[in-house]
């Protein structure tokens, strides 16, 4: 699957946590657990996006403003 994710980040170029979780139906502590292995290996960064967030109601899923970005190369 580690490899699948890291096709999909290759193409997506940048994606959310949320978006991962729903694309692979995967819970996002095992997604962030390869996406660690992932940054690691320096093919994956986080974003941060730290002053775009909304004002602060908390309704907001905060696996949508988890974001990282595609830097390396496919495999």
């Amino acid at each position: 699957m580690i490899l699948e994710l890291q096709n999909y980040l290759a193409q997506k170029q940048k994606v959310s946590l949320a978006e991962l979780e729903t694309h692979f139906r995967s819970h996002p502590d095992a997604l962030r657990a390869m996406l660690n292995k992932l940054v690691n290996k320096g093919r994956v960064r986080p974003v941060s996006l730290e002053g775009q967030k909304c004002g602060g109601c908390t309704h907001c899923d905060t696996t949508a403003f988890e974001v990282y970005e595609w830097v390396g190369k496919r495999e």
